[in-house]
């Protein structure tokens, strides 16, 4: 992955299509205030240095199907590379697991899990305990509603500050 410096079109061109992935590059362009060609060709270079990795649909699960959000804080049996590396590769195998984060701290993991209901969440729990993966200890959250879910970073407080002249 190539390391990028972005100026302010850039972070704006990243800031647009987090709120707005789905336009054209027309309309992308009118909103960075670029012309076509010069968006393009930073948008190309945006993806080609990995810092765009793709695109994707909010979708409102809520209207599709009945389900369950569950977070898991997992503890795993012993802190050794090879035990990380066994679990973070059984967890992949899971469509229901659609986010994990090793956390520095007490938790060595935080799970999303969304499943159609407690009973397929448990035996997803069952499970990865069965396949000895690691799982020394697991917390179960149940999400009862969400309350802010935002797949925009705050641009403005990433960026780099400018160093203060004297």
């Amino acid at each position: 992955m190539t390391s990028l410096k972005l100026d302010d079109r850039d972070i704006k061109i990243l800031a647009t299509l987090s709120r707005e992935g789905r336009m054209s590059k027309a309309d992308l362009a009118k909103q960075v205030s670029l012309s076509a060609t010069p968006c393009w060709e930073r948008l190309r270079r945006l993806e080609k240095a990995g810092i765009i990795s793709g695109y994707r649909a909010d979708i409102e699960l809520r209207l599709v199907a009945p389900h369950v959000a569950v977070f898991v804080m997992a503890e795993l049996e012993n802190h050794r590379a090879e035990t990380f590396q066994i679990f973070e590769k059984a967890i992949e195998s899971y469509d229901e697991i659609t986010s994990c984060w090793a956390l520095g701290g007490g938790f060595d993991y935080l799970l999303n899990v969304v499943t159609k209901d407690i009973d397929s969440y448990q035996r997803l729990i069952d499970d990865l305990l069965a396949r000895h993966v690691g799982l020394a200890r697991y917390f179960t959250y149940i999400v009862t509603k969400p309350v802010k879910t935002s797949p925009v970073p705050p641009f403005d407080v990433l960026r780099p500050s400018e160093p203060q002249k004297d």
